[in-house]
């Protein structure tokens, strides 16, 4: 592999970049390892002091002091201040990563709406919105998008996982996180529009 070949696949050096959900799990691995590889960070999260911390360990590694941009998603307001603070302080957008999720437990019998709409507000709607607010710069950029969102997506019950999983374990966050840097890096210049299950082997499993 070429020296040119193997940076873009190790670096994210100066790709401004907006990753929600920063304050705890995939979120947060990411943060930390995008700030490893050089990228200019803008962080949403609900939990401030959790969100802080992961800022320090992203400056512990090298990484200029992120933005931080806390709020609840689910909330119009956030979305658009996130987007319009990450603007304002960087002066562009290269990678905006849709970490951001949340899971009501429960079945379509103990449930009600008001979980509905909390789940789908956050999980679905503000992925929406922030899309459509950052393409316009992403396009200036020739920017990416990465949406995360849980293998349940897909398959559900984690707790048979030795059973569903072809690897017998659930995934570790780093292990996503890196799958996460690879398709913002130009290493997937040519990758778009695909689902990339990270998930050991689950989606081939035959369901149970």
């Amino acid at each position: 592999m070429a020296a040119d070949d193997a940076f873009k696949v190790t670096s994210l050096k100066g790709k401004v970049t907006l990753i929600t959900g920063a304050s705890s799990g995939i979120g947060a691995a990411a943060s930390i390892l995008f700030a490893k590889l050089g990228a200019h960070l803008a962080l949403n999260g609900r939990n401030v002091e959790n969100l802080t911390k992961i800022a320090k360990q992203c400056t512990d590694h090298g990484a200029d002091q992120p933005l931080l941009v806390p709020g609840d998603l689910s909330d119009e307001d956030t979305v658009k201040r996130t987007v319009e603070q990450t603007l304002s302080h960087f002066g562009r957008l290269d990678v905006l990563v849709n970490s951001a999720g949340i899971l009501a437990m429960g079945s379509i019998e103990t449930t009600n709406l008001e979980q509905y709409d909390k789940v789908m507000n956050v999980n679905v709607r503000s992925v929406y919105y922030l899309t459509h607010l950052c393409v316009p710069h992403l396009i200036k950029t020739k920017g990416c998008i990465v949406n995360v969102s849980s293998v349940n997506g897909q398959r559900s019950f984690l707790e048979r996982c030795k059973e569903t999983h072809a690897l017998g374990r659930p995934g570790e966050v780093d292990e996503v996180a890196h799958a996460i840097a690879f398709l913002a890096s130009d290493a997937a210049s040519f990758i778009t529009g695909v689902n990339l299950p990270v998930d050991g082997g689950r989606h081939a499993m035959c369901p149970r």
